[in-house]
């Protein structure tokens, strides 16, 4: 038993100090080189404080919809909806998200509607978008604040952030970025 266990208790001991401090501190430290001491990306507008690094919930028809939250947006629980594509809880969820953005963006047909929209991602607070699921929204968004759809074409294309090292993932847009441009538009 003696051969078995105090190796079992060091490796114990070992992993417990490694990850609980070391490993810890080791990820703290290259945090420091980031560009805001890993604290997140954080945007203040009208006094308010964003992080731009956590998805933000907008419905309101003059702003670019974000991806739908499996946790309500909450950063404290990040979490999937953890149902398969075939529960039918699931597939009533989605359709009710479809049929939503088709009320609000008429002439666009369900088969346009990118994924994106109406599905959560693995974290339920993904802050990005597709190009396709902003453009999408375009003919909405210009007609709710009175300006034509190419400015808001345009921000979509300055806002857009292309794969790292230009091919490792796929285009995106942050969303709260996004329409704080829009706000600021003139």
């Amino acid at each position: 038993m003696k051969e078995h266990i105090f190796p079992a208790i060091r490796l114990t001991l070992g992993c417990l100090l490694f990850f609980s401090g070391i490993y810890t501190l080791m990820v703290y430290g290259v945090a420091q080189f980031s560009s805001n001491k890993g604290k997140g990306d954080i945007i203040t507008q009208n006094g308010k404080r964003y992080f731009a690094n956590v998805g933000q919930k907008f419905t309101d028809d003059t702003y670019f919809w974000s991806r739908p939250s499996a946790v309500e947006y909450n950063a404290a629980g990040a979490a999937g909806s953890n149902k398969v594509p075939s529960n039918p809880d699931y597939l009533k969820v989605v359709q009710e998200r479809i049929d939503s953005f088709l009320v609000h963006n008429p002439g666009i047909d369900k088969a346009d509607i990118p994924s994106d929209l109406v599905t959560a991602s693995g974290s339920g607070l993904d802050p990005n978008i597709s190009v396709q699921a902003a453009t999408v929204q375009v003919k909405r968004i210009a007609k709710a604040r009175g300006i034509a759809e190419g400015h808001v074409q345009q921000l979509i294309i300055s806002n857009t952030e292309k794969p790292l090292l230009g091919s490792l993932g796929t285009e995106k847009i942050n969303v709260l970025k996004l329409n704080i441009a829009l706000d600021n538009l003139k």
